[in-house]
């Protein structure tokens, strides 16, 4: 609020210069580790082996991918979590216990629950025959190592047996119990991911036993994850929240309760901010990046249209609103990009000629492209979901 109590108004040339600012795209402030940028940005997406790599890379000072290795399969510093709106990210071991009590562990009940079904309709096992199973599966690991889930079959053949799913119609088929059974004791935090079979952009991956979470109660978790947010997107709205986590309507007013959250006024609706936090953050220089598809920053609020205009949303998001390749410029989505099979880094702004970006901008962006050319060098990335404007530019 201003000083005689009114609410505050906060328009979205500042909203787009806390971008800059707190999600470490200007030049000035980059990250020094991949560390500093997922606690920066909460979590990074993970859907997309490749989006944790691209997505911290756009952001540190240094561009690569082995301080990403590092702080996933050396330091253990980051971790795996399926989480928000049932959707993998990858978060701070420090952060793992908010995120998972305020997120993961009410997904996890409902996959434990899904997968007993799913075993009972399918095979006749009941829950004391998935329990010995999970317990061996744990066993194995302590005792292997990091392990794939086809070497996991080997070691323990129960992980093998098939359920017969869509029984008497067309396209009933035989599946493998073990992807089901993996994906439980990940979401409860008993087995985690490790090294990718393969490259980084790999998505099959080795399993391993995992360091157990400390507890926290639900409501002082939801709490402590609102005020991340707020830290890294605010000012935001209930909506964007809600979406973000894939809470209650009542659970976001809860958490933005316990944190004091201030009110603030946005383009006709109402937004919230840290207590605090609602006066001007000095803008950086202008600047520009690539982004990767699934980045924490398009994906952090449900209303977009302060940075994108709804009128581009088709050419970048597929049709579950995933959202693609994006070219930025200063706080606003400008463009798309894509790799060409020949490694080319390429990109083509939203607007027609005359109204792009301009020369400043187009230099700087054409900066970043070479940079993220030059990182990437032999290595071929495909966005796992593809959007309308990436595989044209790919083409």
């Amino acid at each position: 609020m201003t000083a005689n109590g009114a609410v505050r108004r906060i328009g979205a040339d500042e909203r787009r210069a806390r971008v800059g600012v707190r999600h470490r795209l200007a030049p000035g402030l980059r990250a020094k580790s991949a560390e500093e940028v997922t606690e920066s940005l909460v979590a990074l997406h993970a859907t997309d082996a490749a989006t944790v790599y691209l997505s911290t890379a756009a952001r540190l000072s240094e561009a690569g991918f082995a301080d990403v290795e590092r702080a996933l399969y050396k330091d253990g510093s980051l971790v795996r979590l399926l989480a928000m709106r049932r959707t993998m990210f990858v978060v701070t071991q420090a952060s793992a216990p908010v995120v998972y009590a305020a997120a993961a562990r009410a997904i996890a009940v409902k996959e434990r629950a899904g997968l007993l079904k799913y075993l009972a309709d399918g095979g006749g096992w009941d829950e004391a025959w998935l329990s010995e199973v999970e317990d061996a599966v744990v066993a194995t690991l302590a005792e292997h190592g990091e392990t794939t889930a086809a070497q996991l079959g080997d070691y323990e053949p129960r992980l093998r047996e098939q359920v017969v799913v869509a029984a008497g119609k067309p396209y009933e088929a035989r599946q493998n119990v073990s992807s089901r059974i993996i994906r439980v004791l990940a979401a409860e935090g008993r087995i985690t991911r490790r090294r990718p079979v393969g490259s980084w952009t790999s998505s099959q991956f080795r399993w391993a036993v995992a360091a157990p979470l400390p507890e926290l109660p639900a409501a002082e978790a939801k709490a402590g994850l609102a005020r991340d947010w707020l830290a890294a997107y605010g000012p935001g709205t209930e909506a964007d929240l809600k979406w973000w986590t894939g809470w209650t309507l009542t659970d976001v007013r809860k958490a933005l309760a316990a944190v004091g959250a201030e009110q603030v006024a946005l383009d006709e609706e109402t937004g919230y901010v840290l207590p605090g936090d609602a006066e001007p953050v000095p803008a950086a220089a202008p600047w520009a990046a690539l982004l990767p598809g699934l980045d924490p920053t398009p994906m952090g609020w449900q209303r977009r249209d302060w940075f994108l205009p709804d009128e581009h949303r088709s050419a970048l998001f597929d049709g579950s609103g995933n959202v693609g390749p994006t070219v930025w410029w200063d706080g606003r989505v400008v463009g798309g990009w894509a790799q060409r099979p020949d490694g080319e880094v390429v990109w083509r702004p939203l607007t027609g000629p005359g109204k792009g970006p301009g020369k400043a901008a187009v230099a700087a962006i054409e900066a970043e492209a070479a940079r993220l050319g030059g990182w990437l060098k032999d290595i071929r990335v495909t966005p796992r979901f593809r959007t309308p404007l990436e595989r044209e530019l790919s083409a």
